[in-house]
């Protein structure tokens, strides 16, 4: 009992001292951010943490791979059937664009592969999973005949990532996400225009949007619960 109460606190204190590392990573960026820093924002020494992670690049390793291992399980859940393929990429492209917004592992993540050269570490490769689930879907809505004619689903899907990870660049960039929805919503009014048979892009994201029902909101203004958490904690 004792060996698995130390196992618990361990794993918890690796998850905090990933969750303050986030923060400043995204705040500051990789170069901006020392273990000191950590240390100071965490109210955990130094030896800690690096008796949890041996350097602040396993610590930015640690927080890439997790943002890469939130995906499959969410693309997962978009994949399965049901729905009309088209509505289930719009909607898979909404939960993507909160977690971006709300999740400081994800932003920290984006920040950290964005910033990859100053890194010393690999890094996994981004997009590859992106433009295969994109795909997918689009020769999914292809076979139920929601595709317009002269849509190739592999090339569409190719410029479909590329708006959407562009939007998020932007938005982050003028305004820190707040608006991500609202700047979505617009893109695939212009998208679905040219992707759907029989283009009614106002009804397809009124459907999405009633089904997300209380997944809209939040934003980093009012801070995300991870954040709230580890700032509350090192006080």
């Amino acid at each position: 009992m004792q060996v698995r109460a130390e196992q618990v606190r361990a794993k918890t204190t690796r998850r905090f001292l990933l969750e303050a590392a986030a923060l400043l990573f995204d705040e500051r960026g990789y170069a901006g951010t020392s273990i000191s820093d950590i240390s100071a924002r965490s109210g955990r020494t130094s030896g800690a943490i690096y008796f949890h992670y041996a350097s602040k690049e396993n610590l930015a390793l640690a927080i890439v791979e997790e943002h890469f291992a939130t995906w499959p399980g969410l693309i997962g859940r978009h994949r399965s059937g049901g729905l009309p393929a088209l509505e289930r990429l719009v909607g898979l492209s909404f939960d993507v664009a909160r977690a971006f917004r709300d999740d400081v592992i994800i932003r920290a993540g984006s920040r950290l592969w964005a910033e990859r050269r100053a890194i010393d570490a690999a890094l996994p490769r981004p997009f590859v999973g992106w433009l295969e689930t994109v795909t997918g879907l689009l020769e999914e809505a292809r076979q139920e005949g929601q595709l317009a004619k002269g849509v190739t689903p592999q090339v569409a899907a190719h410029g479909l990532v590329c708006a959407f990870f562009g939007l998020h660049t932007v938005s982050d960039a003028l305004e820190g996400r707040r608006q991500i929805e609202e700047g979505l919503h617009d893109l695939w009014m212009l998208l679905l225009s040219a992707l759907q048979a029989e283009p009614d892009p106002t009804a397809l994201l009124a459907r999405v949007r009633e089904r997300d029902g209380g997944k809209r909101g939040g934003g980093q203004d009012s801070g995300s619960g991870q954040d709230r958490r580890v700032l509350s904690e090192s006080g």
